[in-house]
Parts: structure tokens; C-alpha cells; sequence
């Protein structure tokens, strides 16, 4: 059986350099959680030199829009949007101090690249796992946008939340090379 490694938020580039590509990881501390109509007003404040609503170096962003809570949770289901959605803004939070992101699905090119040139790295979490998931939240406290209801930026603190390395910051992809190990050879 792997090995899981534990990892803390805020992460470094001295976490982030031993992490590879299938490695499977459990996630702890505060993480935040954006969606495309989140990232693009981020994105729009970096661009007029404007307070983010959250520090970004270090941090970890999760792509989702959870259901509501039931009694005795922080959040419903919480499972993982499609990461390209992101794909147009990611690369300016990276740029400015964003290391980790979690979601399902292959990145951009645009995504890799940043990846590589400042340093981050990209999870995959289960699609289909949502109320699993969200049993590793332990709170979540909207602190920005909450008329954007489910996509609102979320403060969330996690404890042993799963994920696998799908890019490293070396710009290994799991997506690439998990095709390749499959393909048929003639």
C-alpha cells in the first residue's frame, strides 16, 4: 500500500519539491474555496492593484461550490468542479503566491507553465466523492462574495483531506502520463 503524505498549509516550495505525480496526500489547515466567477473578481483586483480578500502566497484553493450544511457539519457535499474552468485566471494567482490547487481534470498548457516558473502544484480530488469529502472539512466561513451563494469565497479548515498529485511543480502531469501507460502498442 503507498505511502500517504501529510501536508500543512500554508505550503513551500520545500513541501512542494517532494511531491510527485500519483503521490496520494491528506491535506490539513486552512484552505479556500473559489469557482471561475470567484477567480475572475480575484483576478481583477491583482490587475488594479486592489486587497485580496485572503493572503495569497502559500495558500491552497479548492474548486468548489458546496451544498449547504446539514446539522453537525461545515458544509454538504463538497466535491471537486472541473479545474479548466479556472484555467484563464490561475495563472496570475500563481504568479502571485498561490501554491496549491485541488479540483478533477487535466490543466491548460497556460496552467503548467505558471506552475513551473513560480512554483505550484495541482491536485485531484475523487469526483463522486462530495459527502466523503466533506467530512474532512471541519469549518468553512464565507469572506468574500457571498451573493455568488455556492460559489462564494470560502475560509475552510481541513484535516486529513484527500487528494492525489496530478501536476507537480515540475510540470509532470498524471493525465499525460497515465495515458501514456495505457496506450496500445502496435
Amino acid at each position: 500500500m503507498a505511502e500517504i503524505k501529510r501536508i500543512q498549509t500554508p505550503l513551500t516550495d520545500e513541501v512542494l519539491k517532494g511531491l510527485k505525480i500519483g503521490e496520494k496526500v491528506t491535506i490539513n489547515g486552512i484552505i479556500y474555496s473559489a469557482r471561475d466567477a470567484a477567480h475572475k473578481r480575484l483576478v481583477e483586483l491583482i490587475r488594479k492593484g486592489e486587497e485580496l480578500p485572503f493572503e495569497l502566497p502559500g495558500q491552497v484553493i479548492y474548486y468548489v461550490g458546496p451544498a449547504p450544511a446539514r446539522p453537525g457539519f461545515a458544509v454538504g457535499s463538497a466535491g471537486p468542479t472541473t479545474s479548466y474552468r479556472m484555467d484563464a485566471y490561475a495563472p496570475v494567482l500563481i504568479e502571485h503566491g498561490l501554491k496549491g490547487m485541488i479540483g478533477k481534470g487535466a490543466r491548460g498548457d497556460n496552467v503548467k507553465e505558471a506552475m513551473k516558473k513560480y512554483g505550484a502544484v495541482y491536485f485531484a480530488a475523487i469526483g463522486g466523492a462530495g459527502a466523503l469529502i466533506s467530512k474532512s472539512i471541519i469549518s468553512a466561513e464565507v469572506i468574500a462574495y457571498p451573493e455568488l451563494g455556492a460559489e462564494a469565497v470560502r475560509r475552510m479548515e481541513v484535516k486529513d483531506f484527500p487528494a492525489i498529485v496530478a501536476t507537480d511543480m515540475f510540470g509532470d502531469d498524471l493525465y499525460i502520463r497515465g495515458k501514456e501507460a495505457y496506450k496500445v502498442r502496435a
